[in-house]
């Protein structure tokens, strides 16, 4: 079951990184729960030796995504925080970092209370201006990590435009492409180095798996992310790689009715007389729209919207029936949240409002449900307010 190297999205979403199992023709890759491996004698093995430094299950799903994202190599995380934790480790102390300002509270988190313990310093960037990403290089930095489109105002980073910038002065574009997928977008074919994901979501697609994977395209970055990953142990286990795998496979599909639900709902509300703005950039009135035709395949699944008030906020969030108020993303069931609230809680209130994330931001994760249904739950949820 060879792959043609010129196989098409949908294909390699089903096929990449995976053959037959060799011992009974499985076709799909088994769950290789092990610890260890039996060797034949003393430094002869099968290519395994110890389950923290590989497992056929998390090999499997590591080649696929990387296919599916167009890199050399992926590497398979605990967690997407894991995944970005990798990712820090190229750096060393002294070492300066431009984030997209409107970056996961998260993310944010992780670089503010933990690393900058580390003598590593951060800027925190309105990523879309690429003028003002130049103007935060310092001697000092090393990597501009990129989330596009941003959680959860939606704010789109020109990726061809933050490589070109990055790229003559030596720079990594690491980018966290999980709002999009690498269905709607491919960082790499755009000159980015790094991609990660937090699998938790579009890649897995069913809400039943944490985990995280690292995209790498340069050689260095590929024998340090694989002596990190063994060094550190934070890994993927194997029933979460397969029920991962198990979730690429019908990527294709699920984000065609991701991108077809994101855009109908955000042009449900935009019309809706009680909701005082939508951030989707799939709306023509998303200041950024050309560049989400430019570099994304549809606009994803991904929206918020202003109610007002905190007061408005909680009536829709306590009025929906269908939408489950939950944190996370990207699974097959609509989810709806409160950003201030519980994403990003961790940010400071006044970078908060200054964002955009008020108390009266709603966001929500369009699932594959049907259209309509989605929509009768909206108007009788703002109906309340």
């Amino acid at each position: 079951m060879k792959l043609d190297s010129h196989a098409r999205f949908s294909t390699v979403c089903i096929h990449a990184g995976q053959e037959p199992d060799p011992a009974t023709g499985a076709i799909i890759t088994p769950i290789y729960q092990t610890s260890t491996y039996v060797q034949q004698a003393l430094g002869q093995h099968k290519g395994y030796e110890y389950a923290r430094t590989s497992n056929p299950t998390r090999t499997a799903l590591e080649g696929n995504v990387a296919a599916l994202e167009g890199g050399k190599a992926g590497f398979a995380f605990a967690s997407g925080m894991a995944a970005i934790g990798a990712i820090a480790t190229m750096l060393q102390a002294g070492d300066h970092v431009i984030v997209t300002d409107n970056t996961y509270g998260g993310t944010y988190r992780l670089f503010e209370r933990v690393l900058r313990r580390y003598g590593l310093t951060f800027s925190y960037v309105d990523t879309a201006d690429l003028a003002l990403v130049e103007a935060a290089i310092t001697p000092a930095t090393k990597i501009i990590f990129v989330e596009t489109p941003t959680n959860p105002i939606m704010r789109l980073t020109d990726l061809a435009g933050i490589a070109a910038l990055a790229k003559p002065r030596g720079l990594r574009v690491a980018v966290d492409n999980t709002f999009a997928s690498p269905y709607v977008q491919r960082p790499i074919d755009l000159g980015c180095d790094l991609v990660l994901h937090s699998t938790t979501k579009y890649l897995n697609g069913h809400s039943d798996s944490i985990g995280g994977i690292v995209i790498a395209t340069r050689d260095e970055d590929i024998e340090w992310l694989r002596f990190v990953q063994n060094a550190e142990g934070a890994i993927l286990g194997p029933f979460d790689a397969w029920l991962v795998l198990r979730g690429t496979k019908t990527l294709a599909v699920r984000m065609e009715k991701h991108n077809a639900n994101g855009l109908g709902l955000a042009e449900f509300l935009a019309s809706h007389p009680k909701v005082k703005k939508v951030y989707y950039p799939g709306l023509t009135t998303h200041p950024q729209h050309e560049l989400a035709k430019k570099q994304m395949r549809g606009f994803g699944g991904m929206m918020a919207f202003e109610t007002g008030s905190l007061d408005a906020a909680k009536t829709v969030l306590a009025g929906v029936r269908l939408l489950a108020l939950a944190e996370s993303l990207g699974g097959v069931e609509s989810l709806i949240s409160h950003p201030a609230t519980m994403t990003h809680a961790s940010v400071p209130v006044d970078w908060r409002n200054a964002l955009g994330i008020t108390d009266g931001l709603v966001r929500i994760s369009a699932g594959i449900e049907d259209l309509d249904d989605l929509k009768e739950d909206l108007t009788q949820a703002l109906a309340r307010i």
